[in-house]
């Protein structure tokens, strides 16, 4: 039976262990002193207490390239959730298999939801339809949106929306290869001198501390 201690554990997170070890005991007594943790057994409990040992019905809902791709992706099943449709408003896509899921259409949307007992909801629509999909959504009683469309979503309170923005995701990762380009040329010794316009320009393109830029991804 595999183990595995809290200081492994704690080395793999990068925290402490004694850290660890409080975290774990508010899921309850799981590890024996000397012995560690059953690596299955622990797993079990964590999953458990995430809602992941549970069938999660979930509703994508614009089956354009990207809905098609969240459609394809392995790795809900294995997490405890199962693509219970697949919905969009083009009615040449209706009846169409996407990763063996036939595709509905928007008019049965309330329907699919009150059927299948979905709680979860991804949109992946352009930006113009994602709030009108919202507020059925909500409607028909999902409570949890999973948002791709490039739109803030306006939800009512004890409704929680998620939002994935791909195009930030990039930007925060741009920044950060222009800060590391920064730091190998000042190794390099090959900033610009004090004073001059370079150097002038590099202070304007940063912000008030002196390293991050002025303006950052929301």
């Amino acid at each position: 039976m595999p183990t595995v201690s809290s200081e492994e554990l704690a080395a793999a997170a990068g925290v402490n262990s004694a850290k660890l070890r409080k975290d774990f005991s508010y899921l309850g007594s799981y590890g024996t002193r000397g012995v560690g943790y059953d690596v299955e057994y622990l797993v079990y409990q964590i999953s458990r207490e995430l809602g992941l040992t549970q069938d999660w019905p979930v509703v994508i809902v614009g089956i354009g390239n990207l809905g098609a791709a969240l459609a394809n992706y392995g790795g809900f099943a294995s997490r405890g959730f199962r693509v219970a449709a697949l919905i969009d408003a083009d009615p040449a896509m209706a009846g169409k298999p996407v990763a063996g899921i036939p595709v509905q259409h928007t008019d049965d949307l309330e329907r699919i939801i009150q059927d299948n007992g979905v709680s979860i909801g991804v949109i992946a629509t352009p930006a113009g339809a994602a709030q009108q999909v919202c507020d059925r959504l909500v409607a028909a009683g999902v409570t949890s949106i999973l948002n791709f469309a490039p739109t803030v979503l306006n939800v009512p309170e004890g409704v929680d929306v998620r939002k994935v923005d791909l195009s930030i995701e990039l930007q925060i990762l741009a920044f950060h290869e222009q800060r590391k380009a920064g730091e190998e040329a000042a190794a390099d010794g090959a900033l610009p001198a004090a004073g001059s316009a370079a150097a002038r320009k590099a202070s304007a393109d940063q912000g008030p501390d002196g390293a991050a830029p002025a303006v950052m991804p929301a």
